[in-house]
């Protein structure tokens, strides 16, 4: 057959890559993968790749993973799937043991001969999967392999020129397939050593808010996990200060690399809102905080706390953490609060607010591809 005419597979794992790894067997397992749905939808929309599901699930059948408990997990699982638009053309499902060494279950293609038979272009296709036996599917294939794996894993010698793709994010593995039409996942890190501290970043723009930074300073701490938790970025990191001295440099320099970082992560800024604002009461206070990823630093700060330490945390250390973070993520910063209320709850409110808006300034307007200014630069 003519190679223009042939069809392309995209054939995919589904635990560990559309679902969490588990042993299925409830509704209350079905745990989906960061953007495997928007991802998905885009490739189904955007290629004319068949998705085909390849999946192992050991001993089904058996009295330890009985059928019933396999097969209403699993149609769910499509029929979400199907309400997002991604519809699969194929599904095949080895339930053969290890110890059975079945033809059929991975890394063996026996399941998958129909698409042997020459009317598929495997060298175009890709399977996408976790683990190491799904890269040896793809090359006993003829095919791809995407790994969908973190980026401490090496790929292996006899694979190296199987896998086109090594990743954990599924908006990479779409902006992969669909030529960049699909944005991939925002991401910086960022290590900064100086005399006084020694900070390592991680920061995902498109996470879920997972993720801690360890500063050694309870109360910054705390306060960091609500700009992790509710800006929706994922952020780990490790700070470690001359807090021998005091807080100041520790309090500095990771709002300087977290700056820094915010900064990497945005690129050009094509396609986002730009803009952020946001009001948070708590309790017997409430916070104002808008942010603008303009490429310019200033920093408006209207805040009074009734107490200049909370715990142990001096709380004037609050309006040079958000200076520096302006001025290393070249943002405009607005905070405000009301007055009398308890320190407390004035600090969370204010970091929740600048989360909030962080979140909504950062976010990508789809299909929206030009930079927020007349002047055509940010």
């Amino acid at each position: 057959m003519d190679t223009l005419y042939k069809k392309k597979a995209l054939f995919i794992d589904r635990d560990g890559v559309i679902v969490i790894e588990d042993q299925i067997d409830s509704y209350e397992r079905i745990i989906y993968m960061p953007h495997v749905f928007e991802a998905l939808r885009e490739i189904s929309r955007l290629t004319d790749y068949e998705l085909v599901m390849v999946s192992n699930q050991d001993g089904v059948g058996t009295p330890s993973f009985p059928y019933e408990s396999f097969a209403g997990p699993a149609e769910r699982i499509f029929s979400t799937l199907r309400g997002e638009g991604i519809v699969f053309d194929d599904v095949n499902i080895d339930y053969s043991l290890p110890a059975d060494n079945c033809p059929g279950r991975k890394p063996g293609i026996a399941m998958l001969s129909g698409y042997m038979d020459g009317s598929y272009d495997l060298g175009l296709s890709f399977m996408i999967g976790d683990r190491l036996t799904d890269m040896a599917l793809a090359r006993n294939l003829g095919a791809k392999g995407i790994w969908y794996t973190d980026s401490s894993e090496s790929i292996p010698d006899e694979l190296e020129g199987t896998v086109a793709l090594k990743t954990d994010s599924w908006l990479e593995i779409a902006s992969f397939l669909t030529l960049g039409v699909v944005k991939g996942e925002r991401k910086s890190s960022v290590k900064r050593t100086t005399s006084e501290t020694d900070i390592s970043l991680d920061l995902s723009l498109d996470g879920t808010g997972q993720g801690h930074i360890h500063t050694g300073l309870g109360f910054f701490d705390h306060m960091l996990d609500q700009l992790v938790k509710h800006s929706r970025c994922d952020i780990t990191g490790s700070v470690e200060g001359d807090l021998y001295v005091d807080e100041h440099h520790t309090v500095e320099d990771t709002a300087l690399a977290l700056g820094s970082a915010f900064l990497s992560a945005l690129g050009d800024k094509r396609g986002i809102e730009r803009y952020g604002f946001e009001i948070v009461m708590m309790d017997d206070t409430a916070a104002t905080v808008a942010i603008d990823f303009s490429g310019r630093d200033e920093l408006i700060y209207d805040v009074d706390f009734t107490l200049d330490y909370i715990g142990s945390f001096p709380t004037e250390l609050f309006r040079h953490f958000f200076r520096s973070f302006s001025s290393a993520a070249k943002c405009n910063i607005y905070i405000s609060t009301t007055k009398g209320g308890n320190s407390h709850h004035t600090a969370e409110a204010i970091f929740k607010a600048f989360a909030r808006a962080i979140r909504h300034a950062v976010r990508r307007i789809p299909g929206d591809e030009s930079i927020s200014s007349t002047k055509g630069v940010l």
